[in-house]
């Protein structure tokens, strides 16, 4: 259904940025763009949080001491 959006070369990704940027101008635009970087950041974070979080719970074998 979206396989144009493979197609797309950064020339066509600069002229769909431009015509973005006519229309919404320049402000809304890079709040979304912060916006975005910021829940990206934070799905990092909770991915991060619960990997860590399954790590530690897991049964890890404890190493015994030989003598």
């Amino acid at each position: 259904m979206l396989n144009f959006i493979k197609n797309i070369g950064p020339v066509e990704w600069v002229v769909i940025l431009l015509i973005l940027i006519i229309i919404f101008g320049r402000k809304i635009l890079v709040s979304l763009g912060r916006a975005s970087g910021e829940t990206v950041r934070e799905l990092k974070s909770v991915k991060k949080s619960l990997t860590d979080a399954v790590e530690g719970t897991e049964d890890k074998p404890e190493k015994k001491e030989v003598s």
